[in-house]
């Protein structure tokens, strides 16, 4: 949950550009885009092992250099 405190003298639009940097950064839209739609648990594990996948064979290229 993401709180700001309005500063004095500070403008609507400060605080709610503030608001949305906080939300950035705490992570919260990404976990909205992350649940926007059902991923089926079999989707989820595929793609789960395809990012494992794929850091294995960056360490990999990365150690061949």
């Amino acid at each position: 949950m993401v709180n700001i405190k309005m500063r004095d003298g500070e403008s609507i639009e400060e605080g709610i550009r503030r608001f949305k940097r906080e939300c950035e950064r705490s992570g919260v839209m990404q976990e909205i885009k992350k649940r926007e739609f059902y991923k089926a648990p079999s989707v989820l594990k595929k793609e789960k092992l395809a990012e494992i996948k794929r850091k294995i064979r960056r360490k990999m290229l990365k150690n061949n250099r």
